[in-house]
């Protein structure tokens, strides 16, 4: 057994990286050398399985049209059958350089301008992107926020999916940014609800190995067959093993004719797989087990942390512990602080990069979004930070 060290702490200024590049830091949140806890990547070195593929790739100093061969579909059936007990098959899978693309491209397939989407808010924000961005609607089916647990309002999904304007739902599960793994029981009255309406059910499954115990992941396309058909279902390696830069997702579309229209999509905007995401995905999925047990553990430390902290320190911000995802969704709401002012609190006392809350929509304003797959020691420093700054100091 392998142990790996998720407690060193790698530079990654300078390395071309969107989280950390002192520029982009200075022109988005005001300082360069604030501590970036934003985007959703982590700040640990992937798998060494991973690293020895891509290097062996190098070697080879060829680096052509690539093509997605069986060994790479065979690795995402096995890790869904090992991992979520789902058996998929072959020619249900489509490669999409990322999840947001596929989404946009789903979108532009299935729905003509005009239509409506639902959504449930506070969410991944690029949902409201790829959805207006092909002329669509944006429908709220706001989650309730119950104590910091957030739950699905069905009453009100049940009417919004019976307008025949809608078309589609975009399903966020496990739930970014507020950490619902959601149960089989939700799962499937969702589905139900957008089969009943003819609603195409299109689940965004990314952070689906990023799961703490007792809660489990369930495919909702794995529910039944007749749910299934019914749903796309969009998976990725790039959270679980920190591969966003090699841009590698698979989509699994069980419905023949669906799956012929977006192929036949994807196709005329000339997507097709790198070499080095192939290399990675494929062995992150044969040999990155591993890792990935060693990281849920320390990930779990770092909840562990952030709530002792909270709790002592601050124990005015409000903290539900994540079921999953490495997103900690932070409420402020019990200061007097609008989302300007929570907002010049994190980015100029604490120089802290986290994401805003209100970009997520619903009743984000007063959140803050922060990601704590990193070190312990930037973690603590962070949170240090954000205590000075709620404390009127500056960092």
């Amino acid at each position: 057994m392998m142990k790996y060290n998720f407690d060193e702490v790698i530079d990654r200024r300078n390395t071309d990286s969107m989280k950390w590049s002192p520029s982009y830091l200075e022109k988005h949140f005001g300082s360069a050398d604030c501590i970036p806890l934003w985007v959703a990547d982590m700040d640990f070195r992937t798998a060494q399985p991973i690293v020895d593929a891509v290097k062996a790739r190098a070697e080879h100093g060829i680096f052509g049209y690539a093509l997605a061969e069986d060994k790479f579909y065979e690795a995402v059936i096995s890790w869904q059958k090992r991992r979520n007990g789902w058996s998929i098959e072959r020619k249900w899978l489509l490669f999409s350089p990322g999840v947001v693309p596929a989404l946009w491209h789903i979108v532009k397939t299935f729905c003509s301008s005009g239509d409506k989407v639902i959504v449930q808010s506070p969410v991944y924000y690029p949902f409201y992107n790829v959805i207006e961005d092909n002329g669509c609607h944006v429908i709220n089916n706001r989650l309730l926020n119950n104590d910091g647990r957030y739950e699905m309002n069905f009453d009100e999904l049940e009417r919004l999916a019976a307008d025949e304007r809608v078309k589609m739902m975009l399903l966020c599960s496990p739930h970014n940014p507020v950490g619902r793994v959601w149960t089989e029981d939700e799962l499937l009255k969702v589905s139900e609800i957008c089969l009943a309406h003819d609603v195409l059910l299109v689940s965004d499954e990314i952070h689906s190995d990023l799961v703490y115990r007792p809660n489990v992941h369930i495919p909702v396309a794995s529910l039944s067959e007749e749910l299934m058909m019914n749903t796309i279902t969009c998976t990725a390696p790039s959270k679980t093993f920190n591969l966003a830069g090699v841009q590698v997702s698979d989509i699994i579309v069980p419905d023949t004719r669906r799956r012929r229209k977006l192929a036949a999509s994807f196709k005329s905007a000339g997507v097709m797989p790198n070499v080095f995401g192939l290399a990675a995905q494929t062995a992150a999925y044969n040999e990155g087990e591993e890792w990935l047990e060693q990281l849920l553990a320390y990930l779990s430390g770092n909840l562990d942390y952030l709530e002792d902290f909270i709790a002592s320190r601050l124990p005015e911000v409000r903290f539900r512990r994540p079921e999953g995802t490495y997103l900690a969704w932070l409420d402020f709401s019990s200061y007097v602080f609008d989302a300007d002012s929570l907002q010049k609190l994190v980015m100029q006392n604490a120089r802290l990069a986290l994401d805003d809350g209100y970009i997520f929509g619903g009743d984000g304003a007063s959140f803050q979004r922060i990601n704590f797959a990193c070190p312990r020691e930037t973690l603590k420093a962070a949170m240090e930070r954000l205590k000075t700054g709620i404390d009127g100091g500056q960092v």
